[in-house]
């Protein structure tokens, strides 16, 4: 077989504000690889399929020097994130020609792994016959950021009330699902009305665009909340702090509202953690999976093959979209769940 491109994403220089397509990241086209010959040396060769582009990608496009959870990208190597890939060719016991696994991927039509322990990637079995890129949202890291922090923090109660932000997206859908399967009152705030509709198509009692009507004004009105699910931060988490309930419960995801601005808006209202005994839990996924990772593989894929659960995908095609969608994530111009489809099966 003649050598075939290998296209790349690069991380080229930390932004300042938002990510800009063409200057953060660039699409190289210059590398070449020969999938029937390239040496693995015991390795396995996986051809990419479909890459998830979530909102924590801005966190690591950052100097190298500040310190977080997860590691900077390194300036003129590809950027990364969750993937499904085929496997192509194996040298390797962990992998066989044929399977798909998930995991970390660098952003290119093909990654060289020494083996899929190392390289974080697992086989998936796919016994419900569903597209590859349902597990890049519901049934990956998304899903599972939904069901792991509302088992460990909601103590959610039949009867209470829940606000979620960003309730279209694909971590917030899944959770006003969750909470209406447990019998709350759910409201949901999204930026669009198409958004708006999805909410209501999934069960939220009440749902609203933040854009045109006051977030503060329906949690007055539909509240107070026994918990709180942020993925916003800002103004968004101050409304909800003074629409608390006593003894709520205030599960933090993400603060999209200070990812791209250096001057996001401060926290006034902190004083009800004191005056409703609120507790506030913040959480990193990967840290919760070996007490609930079992479950949601035994719970959530039978009732999203059902049709039970509810998800919409919003896909891009080839690599050199990348950038794009990185900038309509962190602006919330994306419809669904963001995905960049690489290439077919």
């Amino acid at each position: 077989m003649a050598p075939v491109k290998n296209g790349r994403v690069l991380f080229n220089e930390v932004p300042q504000g938002y990510p800009e397509p063409g200057k953060t990241t660039v699409y190289d086209a210059t590398q070449t690889i020969d999938p029937e010959t390239v040496p693995l040396d015991g390795g396995i060769l996986i051809k990419t399929l479909d890459f998830s582009i979530d909102p924590y990608l801005r966190g690591r496009m950052r100097d190298a020097s500040a310190k977080s959870y997860a590691p900077a990208f390194e300036i003129g190597k590809p950027v990364y994130s969750f993937g499904i890939g085929v496997v192509i060719r194996s040298e390797n016991a962990s992998a066989k020609a044929g399977d798909h696994v998930y995991g970390i991927l660098d952003h290119a039509n093909y990654n060289i792994k020494k083996d899929l322990s190392s390289a974080g990637l697992e086989i998936l079995d796919n016994a419900h016959n569903l597209p590859w890129s349902t597990y890049l949202g519901v049934l990956g890291m998304p899903g599972k950021t939904s069901y792991y922090a509302w088992k460990e923090y909601s103590k959610a109660k039949k009867g209470e009330t829940v606000f979620v932000s960003t309730g279209a997206g694909p971590v917030g859908s899944l959770v006003i699902q969750l909470a209406k399967r447990d019998g709350l009152k759910v409201i949901g705030s999204a930026g669009s009305e198409e958004k708006v509709q999805f909410m209501k198509e999934i069960g939220a009692d009440v749902a609203f665009n933040y854009k045109t009507t006051s977030t503060k004004e329906v949690l007055a009105r539909e509240g107070p909340i026994d918990i709180y699910w942020d993925n916003v931060g800002g103004e968004t988490l101050d409304a909800a702090l003074e629409a608390m309930a006593v003894n709520g419960r205030i599960i933090v995801c993400g603060m999209i509202s200070g990812y791209n601005n250096q001057h996001a808006t401060g926290i006034k209202n902190l004083f009800h953690v004191i005056a409703k005994s609120l507790t506030i839990n913040g959480f990193v996924v990967f840290r919760l999976e070996d007490k609930h990772g079992a479950d949601f593989r035994r719970e959530i894929p039978p009732l999203v093959a059902s049709g039970e659960i509810k998800h919409k995908e919003h896909v891009w095609n080839g690599l050199e979209a990348v950038g794009d969608v990185i900038l309509a994530v962190q602006k919330g111009i994306n419809k669904a769940k963001a995905v960049v489809h690489v290439a077919d099966d």
